[in-house]
């Protein structure tokens, strides 16, 4: 069956940098779209990055801050998060859907199939 097992959260404190890492298995990787997510209790889980057809795509409040990569031969996707704010305190989940997903839907949770179990990320002010 298909995982997505995320790892490299933790805590940092504000203005510094993490790298996030999903692992897929089960499923043909590179024919994929991969998406990052993010929820804080009590809010619906919201758009962070993704990679659609070898096109990123990125939520404005990390623009310039945080990088989507992805190595098809490691069936890994990577989130780079520099300048770390207190407000990217949450659970950040990876995401797998269709690699014929439509850019418009890259941004919508439910576009994809596949879910990790999160992973806790904590800013310190």
């Amino acid at each position: 069956q298909v995982q997505l097992v995320e790892s490299g959260g933790g805590l940092v404190q504000a203005g510094g940098s993490l790298r996030l890492s999903c692992t897929a298995s089960g499923l043909t990787f590179s024919n994929y779209t991969m998406g990052w997510f993010r929820q804080t209790p009590g809010k619906e889980r919201e758009f962070v990055a993704a990679w659609n057809g070898g096109v990123t795509y990125y939520a404005d409040f990390v623009k310039g801050r945080f990088t989507i990569s992805r190595d098809n031969a490691k069936n890994t996707v990577y989130l780079q998060m520099n300048s770390l704010k207190p407000e990217d305190t949450a659970v950040y989940y990876c995401a797998a859907g269709p690699g014929s997903l439509y850019a418009s839907r890259s941004y919508r949770a439910p576009s994809y199939n596949y879910w990790g179990q999160g992973t806790q990320v904590t800013v310190s002010s």
